[in-house]
């Protein structure tokens, strides 16, 4: 089976309350459509950063996610992964600002993950970045994981 990293924002749309937002709503659906019919058919795996990111605010909110992500296999955060990480970071492919998005990305490099489901379309799932975080990972030795949301990881090829 491939093996998939799941992002916290992931996490975060699958167990919000419904949105009024278009945007939120509809991923809030995809997400929820994701966990319910496409999850079984991979590997899932989060990790530390993720656990004590979906720990952070409402405390209810937070005990829903934390919920969700008790019953997937955690990933450890290697000095490889934080390597790659700041490489990422260096080389200005993730804002400095950002050092979680790219430790994200390190622990699914590091780890041999296949994707990251993300809806982080600003730092990292985007056209303009994904490429280059792929071709640097790659230049680092590694397999890049495929970075996408859970739209475009919801087909049926395995």
């Amino acid at each position: 089976m491939k093996s998939v990293y799941i992002e916290s924002s992931v996490i975060s749309y699958l167990t919000a309350r419904p949105s009024n937002d278009l945007v939120k709503s509809a991923r809030q659906a995809i997400t929820i459509d994701w966990w319910e019919n496409q999850r079984h058919r991979f590997d899932i795996f989060v990790s530390e950063l993720v656990e004590e990111e979906i720990s952070r605010g409402n405390a209810e909110a937070a005990a829903k996610r934390l919920d969700i992500a008790s019953g997937i296999p955690n990933l450890d955060i290697s000095e490889t992964a934080r390597e790659i990480a700041e490489t990422l970071i260096s080389d200005h492919l993730i804002p400095a600002k950002s050092p979680e998005d790219a430790l994200h990305i390190g622990i699914a490099a590091a780890e041999g993950i296949d994707y990251l489901i993300t809806w982080n379309f600003t730092q990292f799932n985007n056209a303009e970045t994904k490429i280059d975080i792929s071709k640097l990972i790659e230049n680092l030795g590694f397999t890049a994981p495929t970075l996408c949301s859970p739209e475009e990881l919801g087909g049926t090829n395995d």
